[in-house]
């Protein structure tokens, strides 16, 4: 069954992307714990993180680290920390959430609801639009 990740990336849902490529794509999470908080996932749609095979779960970080350095330009913030939870979605996927202090990527802690307009400003920001 196809999840919400894999309608975002065959363009059934919209999304906030930030980058892409042939085999990935970022983009802002519509629930982030802080302003800028960006999921990477594979166009291939894989359940488990560590299915994927060794070669592309390389390709993904190096393509999160390529992200985490765009976000981090524009969203202030002392690091970009990373999680892989992999409960949420049946899809593998990397969250880059900017960070301060530790607590915040704390996944128990209520999201944020941006609307729309917060979310397009956001990622006007982050690609310099």
């Amino acid at each position: 069954m196809s999840s919400i990740f894999s309608k975002i990336v065959s363009g059934q849902i919209p999304c906030y992307k930030i980058a892409e490529n042939e085999d990935f794509l970022a983009f802002l999470d519509v629930n982030p714990l802080v302003e800028g908080h960006t999921l990477i996932i594979p166009k291939l749609e894989i359940d488990y993180i560590f299915d994927l095979d060794d070669a592309l779960l390389g390709k993904m970080m190096i393509f999160a680290k390529s992200v985490a350095k765009i976000i981090e330009k524009k969203i202030k913030c002392k690091r970009i920390g990373v999680a892989i939870i992999g409960l949420e979605v049946p899809h593998a996927h990397i969250h880059l959430v900017p960070i301060q202090a530790v607590g915040d990527i704390n996944f128990s802690r209520p999201k944020l609801k941006p609307l729309p307009e917060e979310l397009k400003k956001t990622l006007e920001l982050i690609l310099n639009i």
